[in-house]
């Protein structure tokens, strides 16, 4: 089946992680991506989680979201890089970077100069603030975006303080937002025949996820707190509880659940105690209720009473680690994870998260070596072998 974004053509110069994410979708999605990189490689190639594929350029963060891509490598303070480069916007759909804003412009490649050789082109730039306003050329880093968008204000314990999440969610929410971006600016250009500029902040993308959390406060004037594990139904039952070997999170929202749940720990009797007759009662005696149920849920391992409840009609999960949820029976009976041939051996990423019936998101090959494909680019521009040695020779590429 044809993908989505076959045939569409992308120059990129994203690095890191909020950009490269954002091209990585459309590149699973058949798009086309050419990943522009200084000569000696970006960053993200050689985090030092792994000495072993830090060493090859091919480290496990940069593989992750840079599969499907060619590798062509420019030194961008060269006139004649540039000019490569101008060359190349004449024949894309979409340019995107996430340098801070204006240092494409000092270059003479941002988006009024390139738009003028190409006027269908899309040009997508995402930074910590956007292109306007006090804040624009302050850099943007997803543990300073969790910070300041409020996700640390409501993550976290009483007890302990703030805490910023396990991962990178602003990044990956940016990323995630910019590829919708481009996607929209694809779908209007299909109907004006007009390219147009997407502006992603970092910021606004991540406030965007947080739209329950801004209405509590501008509707009801509700001041979120730091609210550990509770859900954001703020159902006693909702939350992480102890269990024989370890936790388990309870997401138990409703009456019908909730009864589920006692019926299932052995205690009905507390279907009529009156302390717990209903959710407001529930959270005021909170500390009771959460000792029966404790009590109740020592009897067994969390995976035991993963199987036990969910059958019952009170969902719940085990705390699964990310090792173990690879080869969880949903996930393999899905093909959610994408499984490649590679001469390292076979390895598993993740992928696009949705199913398309017709030509969904699919990983053909990993992550390029640096500059893997600088002469093919070259040559589909007209370049022969002897022009791509002397600009190799020169640094240019």
């Amino acid at each position: 089946m044809t993908r989505p974004f076959e045939g569409v053509k992308i120059l990129d110069f994203t690095q890191v992680l909020a950009g490269p994410y954002a091209s990585y979708q459309l590149a699973l999605l058949g798009a086309d991506v050419i990943k522009v990189e200084r000569r000696e490689g970006e960053d993200m190639r050689r985090t030092p989680l792994s000495r072993e594929w830090a060493e090859r350029g091919l480290a496990p963060a940069f593989q992750a979201i840079n599969g499907n891509k060619r590798s062509l490598t420019l030194d961008l303070q060269k006139p004649d890089a540039i000019a490569i480069v101008k060359k190349l916007a004449a024949q894309v759909d979409i340019v995107m970077e996430n340098f801070r804003p204006g240092v494409m412009d000092k270059l003479g490649i941002g988006y009024e100069a390139l738009s003028a050789i190409n006027p269908k082109l899309i040009y997508c730039a995402v930074s910590g603030f956007g292109q306007t306003g006090p804040d624009r050329l302050r850099p943007g880093y997803d543990g300073k975006m969790q910070a300041l968008s409020g996700i640390m204000a409501i993550t976290g314990h009483p007890e302990t303080g703030p805490t910023r999440a396990g991962f990178a969610v602003c990044d990956v929410l940016s990323g995630a937002t910019a590829a919708f971006g481009v996607s929209s600016a694809l779908y209007q250009r299909d109907r004006t025949g007009n390219g147009q500029f997407v502006d992603v902040s970092m910021l606004e993308a991540t406030m965007a996820f947080l739209s329950g959390q801004i209405a509590d406060w501008s509707v009801a004037g509700h001041r979120q707190q730091l609210s550990g594990n509770q859900a954001v139904s703020r159902r006693t039952t909702a939350n992480l509880f102890k269990c024989g070997d370890g936790h388990i999170l309870l997401a138990v929202n409703n009456e019908k659940q909730y009864r589920a749940l006692m019926s299932a720990l052995g205690r009905e009797d507390t279907l009529s105690d009156p302390r717990f007759a209903d959710w407001f009662s529930r959270n005021e005696n909170e500390p009771a209720l959460r000792s029966i149920i404790e009590e109740a849920l020592a009897a067994k391992t969390a995976r035991e009473w993963e199987t036990i409840l969910e059958d019952a009609g009170a969902p719940c999960a085990s705390i699964w680690k990310v090792e173990e949820v690879l080869d969880h029976p949903q996930i393999k009976a899905r093909g959610a994870i994408q499984e490649l041939d590679t001469p390292y051996g076979r390895l598993r990423f993740a992928g696009s998260g949705f199913k398309l019936a017709h030509g969904g998101g699919k990983l053909d090959r990993m992550a390029p070596e640096l500059g893997a494909d600088t002469d093919a680019v070259l040559g589909e521009l007209g370049f022969d072998a002897k022009e791509i040695a002397a600009l190799r020779a020169r640094e240019i590429v």
